[in-house]
């Protein structure tokens, strides 16, 4: 007769090899189920004691853990970090144009502050999150490059281990952290977000995703093709269904984002569904109604606008006005962008939460407007140029009565500057080591400083590189090193139409060795 403690082992060590076998294989995407921490009961209020039900008031305190001490966390405000992919500083309203309207976005600025400077660190996805989620400018330690494809999973292609994320410092600040949406900081196991100080990951790790899986049903998508079906290489293709159209406009194909590039929820792939853009919505609101009774950091990193472009027809139906199939699918990807945003502050206000949360909201660079149609109107430029049009983006920020409402600050201010804006805002202190690069924002928004946050702002992207002080502006704007600089003066030439450099000669020289200077403490590019 059989060792009934050795049938129980056996049982028990087939159920673990079918699960592990299990987990291997990419499994559902399952939508936003949990419940809000005030579902119970929404007419409690949140300043209600433990004794009523606040979830505040259940956390444990410091004299009741055994080792160590919690961070305080009681009054600390939640920050969201909502960055989108490739929107130029041309596009929503709140930015003057009509055409496409973004009232959930444009929101955020009617309700605090709209930079009319503000800029990233570089005029690629990848660089530009390495210095907003750093505070520090991404090529002190080599970040330079824009991984793309296969380039992502390269050896040390990643953000180095050396460098502190937003998220880390906010977890040891006892906040919940989330990062939902696109990485782009490494696509290996080292650099994995959930290693680099987020709690819970929902998104890709690459540069882009379609936003349905295959077949793309339900959505009109405006494909890259160097060769169309009839064998031209000029001009357009449309499917019989109109759900497919292929454009040479691009000198090629468009690249194949999903190869190894799966949804991931942690560390597990998953097969979502649902139109990818209204996931990610999904996703930050769920993150929102399970943390409500805490500080958190939530990281919303939106790959939309980026291509490739896939509307949802319904949504493109909203913009039946716009003739140009191109621009009528932009419009559509930007329209459910503005939902989702919504979706994000409709759970912030649900939860009695909105004037509690400092939230920040803008671009990683420029728009690609011949790829997209994504306007930077009135600037000069796009994704890829250091001219303004690549690196000065819409970028707002509002933190319910603590910031003035409607207000425009004029003053260039950085992505860089969010770290420390955030860390000052949550109470943890900015650190000295290593030093950021940004600033706390908060005292130039409400009048307690007066000066300008930042003197000089820097730019290197290859042999590209560009230096703003005051409102003067050098660029050596083409990829050979040899290359002669441009002069700009921004305050009376936003679109960098006159080049000044034989007229102030002196300026020139002077804004050329401000960038020498700022450029000898940088490291040479990782890869």
């Amino acid at each position: 007769m059989a060792d009934p403690k050795r049938k129980r082992l056996l049982v028990l060590s087939l159920s673990v090899a079918v699960w592990g076998a299990a987990s291997l294989a990419a499994v559902p995407a399952r939508g936003c189920t949990a419940a809000s921490p005030r579902a119970a009961d929404r007419s409690t209020p949140h300043s209600e004691d433990s004794a009523t039900g606040n979830p505040r008031a259940s956390r444990i305190s410091a004299d009741r853990l055994e080792q160590g001490e919690a961070p305080e966390t009681d009054g600390l405000p939640n920050i969201v970090v909502i960055l989108v992919d490739d929107l130029g500083y041309g596009e929503t309203g709140a930015q003057g144009n009509p055409q496409i309207p973004t009232p959930n976005i444009d929101s955020i600025a009617a309700h605090g502050v709209r930079f009319t400077n503000g800029y990233v660190t570089a005029s690629y996805c990848a660089p530009s999150r390495a210095g907003l989620l750093t505070g520090r400018y991404q090529t002190r330690f080599g970040f330079e490059g824009n991984p793309v494809g296969a380039g992502n999973e390269e050896p040390g292609v990643g953000l180095p281990a050396s460098e502190v994320t937003l998220a880390h410092r906010l977890r040891e600040a006892g906040y919940a952290t989330g990062l939902v949406g696109k990485w782009h900081l490494g696509g290996t196991a080292p650099f994995h977000p959930l290693r680099r100080g987020f709690d819970e990951f929902f998104g890709f790790l690459h540069e882009g995703h379609f936003f349905v899986p295959p077949p793309y049903e339900g959505v009109v998508s405006f494909l890259r093709r160097r060769t169309l079906p009839s064998g031209a290489e000029d001009g357009a293709w449309v499917s019989p269904g109109g759900e497919l159209i292929l454009s040479t406009h691009m000198p090629h194909d468009e690249p194949p984002y999903d190869a190894n590039n799966p949804m991931l929820r942690g560390g597990q792939p998953v097969v979502e569904e649902a139109y990818l853009t209204d996931a990610f919505s999904r996703e930050a609101a769920c993150f929102v109604r399970r943390h409500a009774g805490r500080p958190f950091f939530l990281y919303v990193a939106y790959s939309a606008v980026h291509s490739p472009m896939q509307a949802k027809r319904e949504d493109m139906a909203r913009f039946a006005e716009i003739d140009d199939p191109h621009r009528r699918v932009f419009a559509g990807m930007v329209g459910a962008l503005d939902d989702g945003v919504g979706a994000i502050l409709a759970a912030l206000r649900e939860e009695g939460i909105e004037d509690d949360t400092l939230v920040f909201f803008l671009s990683d660079n420029g728009g690609p407007t011949r790829e997209l149609t994504s306007s930077n109107a009135p600037l000069r430029g796009g994704k890829g140029s250091l001219y303004e049009g690549g690196v000065r983006v819409p970028f707002f920020i509002r933190w319910g009565d603590r910031l003035p409402a409607a207000a425009t600050f004029d003053p260039p201010v950085s992505s860089l500057d969010i770290m420390p804006t955030a860390l000052a805002a949550a109470g943890a202190g900015v650190p000295g080591t290593p030093p950021l690069d940004g600033v706390d924002l908060l005292p130039y928004l409400t009048g307690d400083r007066r000066r300008r946050p930042h003197e000089t702002l820097y730019w290197r992207m290859g042999a590209r590189a560009a230096l703003r002080h005051h409102d003067w502006k050098v660029i050596r704007p083409g990829s050979n090193p040899q290359e002669g600089w441009e002069l700009y003066d921004l305050s009376e030439d936003p679109g960098e139409s006159r080049n000044l450099a034989p007229q102030r000669p002196e300026i020139l020289r002077d804004l050329v060795a401000r960038w020498h200077t700022l450029d000898e403490a940088m490291a040479d590019p990782r890869f």
